[in-house]
């Protein structure tokens, strides 16, 4: 279960707080894999963030008993300083992996660093540090995986990777996507969310949403 409770949203500006949410309460379904769909500006990368926790809202709150992965192909909770290794264990830690040594190479197989996997990450292209951080995500059962353009990691033959590895997922878990490839959408997903000035309304059928999302 993910619920928006009194969920409120705006950033001041010089001519009074622009609102993306207010007061708005909505559950999402459970069991699906869903699109967040919307026109440029709506808010759905703030509201993505809001989901995976790395921003707040002004007021309200998102409640869930599930376990959400971070937004996939982000390298957040990544430190520079550590090893690719290093990382790993520590986030497999953070995250209640119970065999972190076999976390641990199957991030290494996947993310394919060879052996940068045992240097500091500060030395590692912006690729590489994005290729350990999706590792990291994908090597971890969580009940949804929440992806925002995500495979647009890596080079073209990693990029087939990492889309493969997420279908895979979204057979066992589901998933939450903000995309603006239509084509990537309907592999992933079977619904979808509309966001249109600040409210959201759930499609249980997908081409019914791309429809009504086209004329927006």
């Amino acid at each position: 279960m993910i619920r928006l409770e009194k969920l409120t949203k705006f950033y001041p500006s010089d001519i009074g707080d622009q609102y993306i949410f207010d007061n708005v309460d909505f559950i999402f379904p459970e069991g699906r894999n869903i699109a967040i769909l919307g026109s440029n500006g709506a808010g759905k990368s703030t509201l993505f963030r809001m989901i995976a926790g790395s921003e707040y809202p002004n007021r309200g709150k998102v409640v869930t008993d599930k376990h959400l992965s971070w937004p996939v192909a982000l390298a957040t909770g990544i430190h520079p300083q550590m090893t690719g290794r290093e990382n790993t264990r520590f986030i497999g830690r953070v995250n209640g992996v119970d065999d972190l040594d076999e976390y641990e190479e199957k991030v290494r197989d996947f993310a394919e660093l060879g052996v940068k996997y045992d240097l500091p990450v500060k030395g590692y292209s912006s690729g590489m540090r994005s290729r350990l951080a999706f590792g990291c995500c994908i090597a971890i059962d969580f009940d949804i995986y929440l992806i925002d353009e995500a495979t647009s990691v890596g080079d073209q033959r990693f990029r087939r990777k990492a889309k493969q590895a997420l279908l895979d997922k979204s057979r066992t878990a589901n998933v939450i996507m903000v995309s603006h490839d239509i084509k990537e959408i309907r592999q992933f997903c079977d619904s979808a969310i509309i966001l249109h000035k600040g409210q959201l309304r759930f499609y249980a059928e997908l081409e019914e949403a791309l429809s009504i999302y086209k004329t927006l």
